[in-house]
């Protein structure tokens, strides 16, 4: 292969796309764009309506998606000054579960004026949490069932996930589900755009849409959930899965159009934007956790047994990497929680003076926390404003802060709240070894590490142990640019690709032996908490958000 071939790689999140041209046979990122999503999340009222969508609904427009390769693509290309001759293919990631309803030929529902009305007709966006019944009933029935598959899953199925948002869809707009052809995944839906070819993905099929040893569920346990969804695995889902790294394609004229570049070039498989990143931080062997850490944090984890790990979002044989067992876990809410809080509850003062200081409010703010010692704000939160994903897996937990007093300040919440998304953290690096699954190393990725160097330091301090940085701000994307170069031919598997184009820096977060013990003792008292909140003791949270829904008008 000469070596002046590159690919590009595009990174679906949840606000934008980021596209990012590679040189296959180094890594090197020579040009990067960013394209808004014009509609944002949706989370408030559908574009061009007046009527409030219910609370913790999430949703997306899929045409955003198109706008992504239409703006971002042709502007990294310029960027790079890379002859759009040179790039020999093109991979995606995606934010999971994200999923829409279609027809046969892909067109989404949303786009016909019979349904652009009905928000069940739109993308539901991951973090869409309106389908915790459903998944209350899915759980439910496979304990009951005695499904093999739940225990994969940590014991629950997430409201997050595939079935939970289809099933959500047939209870309560059976006329969506019915007009739909195929159920399929915004990330399988958009490489459907690129070439012309509809495939599912291992990675999405295995973790969100319960795919384990060799088949979704089975048509009996279905139709225990719903008589109409007896068939849906063999009516609106393609069986078949495409592996991480294969070809889905070739790139179609109308898409080459878009971007800029040579049709028939490789279009890779879909893969998940966590998943996709493990790689491109050079992690291809056992011991070592990714954590992607951004609104979210997603911690990703190989190993060559299999073992049941509680509260996991999942276990799937080579859903990471081909021959080992990808562990994922996950925190729903950590940038998000930040920016939360310096959205709405940082007073102006301190607005004014990180423009004084000529600082963004999250540095500004970072900057005052780090003068602190451990535990001398005497702050405890627990970090659940957006649920817990892993370990409790419940999205009905929210947020606490706990011994503030008339005297507490700002930066003292800031730093609370970065630790408790730290003890978060060790709570699930802890529940990993305890099941048998060791955490040796830990590399750090997503925009967080590049931002904040006070989270990082205390990650560290909170976990005891060390932590790496990806050598790319773009994981994501330069993961899914290495799926790509695999699917065109010039790297045998994507351990080799590995090798040549993943990325490490040389600067690591190591604990301060003096801040550990402070720690030890705060992360007793989250334990605490944890415990007496998420583990039914007291449901105060839950009883909350139903006088809440009561007071809106909401079942």
């Amino acid at each position: 292969m000469n070596q002046d071939k590159y690919t590009i790689g595009i990174d679906f999140g949840t606000e934008s796309g980021r596209a990012v041209v590679v040189r296959v046979r180094d890594g090197a990122e020579v040009g990067s764009a960013v394209y808004e999503y014009s509609d944002g999340v949706i989370d408030r009222a559908l574009p061009g309506s007046n009527t409030p969508l219910p609370p913790e609904w999430a949703l997306q427009n899929p045409d955003d998606y198109i706008r992504v390769f239409q703006n971002a693509v042709p502007e990294a290309l310029r960027a790079s000054g890379v002859n759009p001759d040179d790039v020999i293919g093109i991979g995606i990631d995606f934010t999971a579960c994200t999923m829409m309803p279609t027809l046969a030929d892909g067109t989404p529902l949303m786009r016909l004026p019979e349904w652009r009305d009905n928000p069940h007709a739109w993308v539901k966006l991951w973090k869409h949490h309106a389908a915790q019944p459903e998944a209350d009933k899915i759980n439910a029935t496979a304990r009951e069932m005695g499904e093999p598959w739940l225990a994969r899953y940590g014991g629950k199925i997430s409201s997050e996930w595939f079935f939970s948002k289809v099933l959500q869809i047939l209870d309560e707009a059976p006329e969506v589900y019915h007009a739909a052809d195929r159920l399929i995944e915004a990330a399988d839906w958009v490489v459907w755009q690129l070439c012309g070819v509809e495939t599912r993905n291992t990675c999405t099929a295995g973790y969100k849409a319960i795919y384990q040893d060799g088949t979704f569920p089975r048509r009996e346990y279905l139709a225990a959930l719903h008589p109409d969804l007896a068939d849906v695995v063999d009516t609106k889902m393609k069986r078949e899965l495409s592996p991480l790294g294969g070809r889905a394609g070739d790139l179609t004229e109308e898409a080459a159009r878009w971007m800029g570049l040579r049709p028939g070039i490789a279009v890779a498989v879909a893969n998940v934007d966590a998943h996709v990143t493990v790689p491109a931080a050079r992690v291809t062997d056992t011991g070592v956790m990714v954590m992607i850490m951004g609104t979210s944090t997603c911690h990703m984890v190989l190993d060559d047994k299999l073992v049941e790990v509680p509260g996991m979002c999942g276990v799937v044989d080579g859903g990471i990497i081909p021959g080992f067992y990808g562990y994922e876990a996950g925190q729903s809410g950590v940038g998000d929680i930040f920016a939360w809080f310096v959205d709405n509850a940082v007073p102006p003062e301190y607005h004014a003076a990180a423009e004084q200081a000529g600082m963004n409010l999250h540095a500004y703010l970072e900057a005052e926390a780090a003068k602190q010692k451990p535990g001398e704000h005497g702050l405890l939160a627990l970090d659940w404003w957006n649920g817990n994903r892993s370990v409790l897996v419940d999205v009905d937990l929210s947020g606490l802060l706990i011994g503030a007093t008339l005297a507490t300040r700002a930066p003292d919440i800031y730093r609370a709240l970065i630790e408790s998304t730290a003890f978060g953290t060790r709570v699930i690096i802890e529940t990993f070894e305890k099941s048998g699954v060791p955490i040796k190393e830990i590399v750090a990725a997503g925009g967080l590490p590049e931002r904040n160097k006070l989270l990082m330091q205390i990650y560290a301090d909170v976990t005891g142990r060390e932590f790496r940085v990806i050598g790319s701000a773009q994981g994501p994307a330069l993961g899914s640019a290495m799926h790509a170069a695999v699917a065109a031919g010039a790297y045998p598997d994507i351990k080799a690709a590995a090798e040549k184009m993943g990325k490490l820096k040389d600067e690591v977060y190591r604990p301060i032996a003096e801040h550990m013990p402070v720690y030890d003792r705060l992360y007793a008292e989250y334990v605490l908490l944890h415990d007496y909140f998420g583990r039914g003791e007291n449901d105060v949270m839950k009883r909350l958000r139903a006088i809440r829904n009561e007071a809106r008008g909401v079942n």
